[in-house]
């Protein structure tokens, strides 16, 4: 008879979705469960069906102290995905939030910012280990102090989305630019993106900002789009799986957590940048950022912001290699690939949605940029 497996998951998160990712994919390799799955929400009491479950195992992502001691009463093995709380109380696998705070420190710092920032959430086990490594690493490289906002996510002391806006702002009023600050992950990282352009902060001219969990929807739909570091949730799913396997053998673990590694950093519009130290630079790259796509020419840069030509030129070449009109073709051809990959838009229309006139200068432009074609880029078929 297959084992029977309760896996209490979020499926709403990607972060949710690539553990259940890891977990099928162990299933396949190894041992066919029976498996029933409870959609729930993190901080929802114990399901009702728990006290009476005649199962032989459990993957969870619920941590409240209720839960686990739920899961204590029916003596069915189970295997922890998160510790919100500090100190795991099961056998447990994730994320190596110390190797993540570490990640997004050093990407920032490669981006030559001096002065940074950690914006998470209060009495988050998590968020507090990703803050410490992303303090104690940024501080090798600055010497002015990382500057630290936490408040409650959830409970009753969590605060309205407009009163915790005010609050972030008010914070971002008090550092000066230009600061790197990396967010717990990538709910706090829209929260940041939002505060900024609130308070007239470009991002990421002025402050850039990195989020965790690389949830693409969610990195997409903040504006500029957030950079993120990327968890193998998959793998942490999968290992999961084979120590719930290992329970229900019979051995006998201890309640520890395994963590594991991100992946790396998708990198996004939030940290695509140098620290700029000029103000009046940053506002004109963030205007050539904001108005790339609908053909804006150098000179509509000059009129609407307070440099010279001459200045312009030479401040744009010190802090990013290249001149003002490349640096609008660069936004432009970024904006076209990111069309060409996740798009079936002719390529008449991604011209146009990209600030040129005609495609097939759309297509020179490209091709002296990439080395390919349009086409071959978005066929996958380039060099």
């Amino acid at each position: 008879m297959k084992p029977k497996v309760a896996l209490i998951v979020e499926t709403s998160s990607v972060y949710g979705r690539d553990l259940l990712s890891g977990i099928v994919r162990h299933m396949r390799m190894h041992d066919q469960w029976s498996v029933f799955l409870e959609q729930r929400d993190l901080l929802l009491e114990p399901p009702q069906w728990l006290s009476t479950w005649k199962g032989d195992g459990i993957i969870s992502r619920v941590t409240t102290p209720t839960f686990v001691d739920a899961i204590r009463e029916t003596g069915v093995p189970m295997v922890e995905l998160t510790d919100r709380f500090g100190g795991s109380r099961f056998p447990g696998v994730r994320s190596d939030d110390a190797a993540i705070g570490r990640a997004g420190a050093k990407h920032l710092i490669e981006r030559g910012f001096r002065n940074f920032a950690f914006c998470g959430f209060a009495g988050e086990a998590w968020s507090q280990r990703r803050e410490i490594a992303f303090v104690e690493t940024t501080q090798a490289h600055s010497s002015s102090q990382c500057e630290v906002y936490n408040s409650p996510w959830t409970g009753p002391t969590a605060r309205t989305w407009e009163e915790e806006q005010q609050h972030l702002v008010d914070w971002l009023k008090g550092i000066d630019p230009p600061v790197a600050i990396m967010a717990s992950n990538d709910i706090r990282g829209m929260h940041l993106i939002d505060a900024c352009s609130r308070v007239n902060l470009a991002v990421p001219e002025e402050v850039a900002v990195i989020g965790v969990d690389n949830d693409e929807l969610l990195c997409r739909i903040c504006s500029p789009t957030l950079s993120s570091v990327i968890p193998n949730a998959e793998e942490i799913g999968f290992r999961a799986a084979e120590l719930l396997a290992r329970l229900m053998k019979g051995e006998t673990l201890d309640a520890t957590s395994h963590p594991i590694p991100p992946l790396g950093i998708a990198t996004r519009q939030s940290t695509d940048v140098v620290a700029i130290d000029d103000s009046n630079i940053a506002a004109a790259l963030r205007f050539m950022r904001e108005n790339a796509c609908r053909g804006v020419t150098v000179e509509e840069v000059i009129e609407n912001t307070a440099i010279s030509r001459s200045t312009l030129e030479r401040q744009v070449r010190k802090y990013l290699g290249r001149t003002p009109q490349e640096e609008i073709r660069h936004v432009q051809i970024k904006r076209v690939r990111e069309l060409l990959q996740s798009t079936d838009l002719p390529a008449d229309r991604i011209a146009a949605l990209c600030g040129f006139a005609h495609p097939e200068y759309m297509h020179v432009v490209f091709k002296r940029v990439m080395g390919i074609t349009p086409g071959e880029f978005r066929r996958g078929t380039g060099p």
